[in-house]
């Protein structure tokens, strides 16, 4: 049994490069309707954020946003030895993650590298509406673990339990199309925290602000690889899409 495993591995290392070549990174029009879509997300959010009064339109999407990116310093501070003792999210202060132990050299970027790539991994199935079913399950146990977390932080339980909502109703629009671009949304509307930037320069030395592009670029490359990964996987046009999304936890 295995050298059969061994053979099957060798023969797909053989034939990966030859299957991706053939494969190639041609944009089709369902891909390119895609990126047109995140392209706009990009100029709509930076002309709203920008205008007063205006910007409060996205003040549900940033609480979406802060909830994920504490849930990155919560699930590494668990997986590091620490424990999470509260969390609340502020539409002003953003978000705050009490901690107990733990690693901080992990937990402090956790939040935004961790979000970075879960980010990543949603961009490429925001590609495809099964891929983007499966994400959305994924979300919403995230962020149902966050709101174990929030305890009695009433603000924070009602964004959860909107976000929650706003994905179940997402299935049910065009067998879950929708969700391909709730799903892709949540990286671009992510920033540096400053805080975790300055708490890591004070202990590891450097500045905040160098801190802060270091993991801006490193996000840039999880979201490149995100979209060069779903180009390559989904090359299915929005009717195959709908077609197979049928099949998978039917809505209709």
């Amino acid at each position: 049994m295995p050298a059969l495993y061994a053979a099957l591995a060798q023969s797909a290392v053989e034939t990966a490069p030859h299957q991706l070549a053939q494969r190639g990174l041609t944009v089709n029009h369902t891909q390119a309707v895609t990126l047109g879509v995140m392209a706009a997300y990009v100029v709509v959010i930076a002309l709203l954020w920008n205008l007063p009064y205006v910007r409060w339109v996205l003040w549900p999407f940033k609480m979406l946003v802060i909830a994920f990116h504490e849930f990155g310093h919560a699930i590494t501070a668990c997986c590091t030895g620490g424990k999470v003792k509260s969390i609340s999210l502020d539409p002003h202060e953003g978000g705050v993650t009490q901690m107990q132990g733990g690693m901080s050299a992990i937990t402090l970027p956790a939040g935004y590298l961790g979000s970075s790539i879960i980010g990543a991994l949603l961009i490429f199935a925001g590609f495809d509406i099964v891929a983007s079913k499966i994400a959305s399950i994924i979300l919403g146990v995230c962020f149902l673990l966050t709101l174990w977390w929030a305890r009695r932080d009433w603000l924070t339980i009602t964004t959860v339990l909107l976000a929650v909502g706003l994905l179940v109703a997402c299935w049910f629009i065009a067998h879950g199309e929708a969700l391909r671009w709730v799903v892709c949304d949540d990286l671009i509307l992510r920033k540096v925290n400053s805080s975790d930037a300055s708490v890591f320069a004070k202990r590891y030395g450097g500045s905040s602000q160098c801190w802060g592009v270091i993991w801006s670029l490193i996000s840039l490359a999880f979201m490149a690889i995100g979209i060069i990964g779903g180009i390559a996987a989904f090359p299915q046009s929005f009717s195959q899409q709908q077609s197979d999304s049928k099949n998978f936890i039917s809505t209709r």
